[in-house]
């Protein structure tokens, strides 16, 4: 895959995992973390993952082996603590007794907004 063909399929996976995680609090009666970078950084590692491995594998946990983790689809997202007992490790889906529970659904401008300066902040200190 070429640089610019990655970033097309990085920017489709982005809108797609987005849509899908704001339909997803609809559906659950979830909700995003207040700190709205928490589901931005979420949000892109699934589709990072979605365009790497063909399925959005849990960002938030290490692998031995990622591919075959993917293949097995347990913590495929939504993984099945989330599925089974509304248990989302990446603080992705709250319940609303979460302390950290928010409001407000993520946008795909914003997810982008956010990345580009965490990013450039992170560049700034080297």
């Amino acid at each position: 895959m070429t640089d610019e063909e990655r970033e097309i399929a990085m920017d489709k996976a982005l809108k797609s995992m987005t849509a899908f995680s704001n339909k997803y609090c609809q559906n659950t009666g979830t909700s995003y973390c207040s700190d709205l970078s928490v589901p931005a950084v979420v949000i892109k590692g699934l589709a990072e993952h979605k365009v790497n491995l063909g399925t959005p594998l849990c960002p938030c946990r290490f692998y031995d082996d990622k591919e075959k983790e993917a293949k097995e689809g347990y913590w495929n997202c939504p993984c099945v603590p989330m599925r089974e007992r509304h248990e989302c490790h990446c603080m992705l889906f709250l319940t609303e007794d979460n302390d950290f529970a928010g409001d407000q659904n993520v946008s795909i401008l914003f997810a982008h907004r956010h990345l580009s300066l965490r990013l450039q902040h992170i560049l700034c200190k080297f």
